[in-house]
């Protein structure tokens, strides 16, 4: 027996059918809850890494800072704060890009205050005579 007739004895009967119909609403629930939302990130993340430009600052994958230097078709030179060194990184280790303006310096100020010494106090004791 083919495959297209058993197919048309499965959606011949009620339960072939019904089970058919299962099976596409799996898929579509599947489709706009896992698949839809991955490539859609996928997308974004695609997109960052295509407008990267001298001078942003990134942090890659493993959690390392940088001010991008150089930029090729597949790498990436970063140049560290600290002791100005510099790393070459390929492009799909970079995470994400960090925009100066979604990080703003709190300033902290820092009083000196100056202990208090406490005070002796003369506790009289009652004679209890």
């Amino acid at each position: 027996m083919s495959a297209l007739a058993s197919m048309n004895i499965l959606l011949a009967g009620g339960q072939g059918s019904s089970s058919l119909i299962f099976m596409v609403a799996m898929f579509a629930i599947f489709y706009f809850m896992l698949i839809r939302p991955q490539r859609k990130k996928d997308k974004q993340v695609r997109d960052m890494r295509a407008s990267l430009k001298r001078g942003d600052e990134i942090i890659t994958i493993g959690g390392l800072h940088g001010k991008i230097v150089k930029i090729t078709d597949d790498f990436i030179v970063l140049e560290m704060e600290h002791a100005k060194q510099r790393i070459k990184v390929q492009k799909w280790a970079i995470h994400s890009v960090i925009n100066p303006s979604d990080y703003v310096e709190e300033t902290v100020e820092i009083k000196k205050e100056i202990p208090v010494e406490p005070e002796i106090v003369d506790v009289a004791e009652d004679d209890e005579n």
